[in-house]
């Protein structure tokens, strides 16, 4: 994860380097944050499905194929 002071400093940085990821503003970080953990110490919580996480994704518009996991079958439940 790297951090970057305004959309001009990432944009720089993507000139100057291969892209391998994708950019969130600090709201849609904080948005996937609060979606990704928020039930994490509960006794009851499970694993996601990969279905889940996608719709985690979709729910905060993260779209492109970065955010697509691409696996059809069921991730084995702890």
């Amino acid at each position: 994860m790297r951090f970057f002071r305004s959309e001009d400093a990432y944009q720089r940085y993507e000139v100057a380097h291969p892209h391998h990821g994708e950019a969130l503003s600090l709201p849609t970080l904080w948005a996937l944050s609060q979606a990704w953990y928020h039930d994490r110490l509960s006794p009851a919580y499970r694993s996601r499905t990969v279905a889940q996480v996608e719709a985690i994704f979709q729910s905060l518009g993260l779209s492109s194929a970065f955010w697509q996991l691409g696996y059809s079958g069921e991730i084995p439940q702890k």
